[in-house]
């Protein structure tokens, strides 16, 4: 078994340690972090967010799957950088103002780190112009909101009505999420894409992100 197909196994076991010290070890062995990116890290994401698609796995494993993801990267990054390896794309990602609800959104911005985008996690109960700011300094592809109340759902349109008025909407494509919103939902308020799930969310962003 090559070293990236080690990474991605234990990766999907969700042992941190074991992670890094695989990642350590190919990037002693002069392997490019690119490649231990993708054939190893990214393709262990992949897997299991594959898995859950087909009721395989569960959220606690994708979670601590997305740890170890989060622990190669470490090892990773300078190298990364080193190499100039740039991300697939950025977003920007909120849970609206009104709502304290960050599991699914936590799980939205690891699927999509582990995808290899770099994500603006603004945290929860973000008011508009937080959303609208943040995409500005930088310089987003995408801004993900997400809502998990029916009470706080309209507040997407808030958001959207945000970038109209600052002129700015076109920039950007606007996607929304959370247990009561609706694709058709999100279109009638101004949106432009609506993912049921964090996987699909970051796979949604492969055909935004080109």
């Amino acid at each position: 078994m090559s070293l990236y197909d080690q990474i991605a196994e234990v990766l999907q076991k969700g042992q941190v340690a074991e992670v890094q010290r695989l990642v350590k070890e190919a990037l002693d062995q002069g392997l490019k972090s690119e490649g231990i990116l993708n054939e190893g890290l990214l393709k262990g994401m992949m897997d299991i967010g594959d898995r859950w698609k087909r009721n395989e796995a569960f959220v606690p494993e994708v979670l601590i799957a997305a740890r170890a993801m989060n622990g190669g990267m470490e090892v990773l990054e300078k190298a990364l950088a080193d190499e100039d390896v740039k991300p697939k794309g950025t977003v920007v990602m909120g849970t609206v103002k009104g709502d304290l609800h960050d599991i699914g959104k936590n799980l939205v911005v690891m699927m999509m780190k582990g995808a290899g985008y770099k994500v603006i996690d603004l945290g929860v109960d973000i008011p508009a112009e937080k959303f609208v700011e943040a995409a500005e300094a930088h310089q987003a592809d995408v801004v993900c909101m997400s809502a998990l109340l029916t009470t706080t759902m309209p507040y997407i349109k808030t958001v959207v009505d945000e970038f109209e008025n600052k002129g700015v909407r076109e920039k950007y494509a606007i996607m929304a999420g959370g247990a009561p919103v609706t694709e058709e939902y999100v279109k009638e308020v101004g949106g432009d894409f609506y993912t049921k799930d964090a996987v699909s969310a970051a796979d949604k962003l492969a055909e935004i992100i080109n």
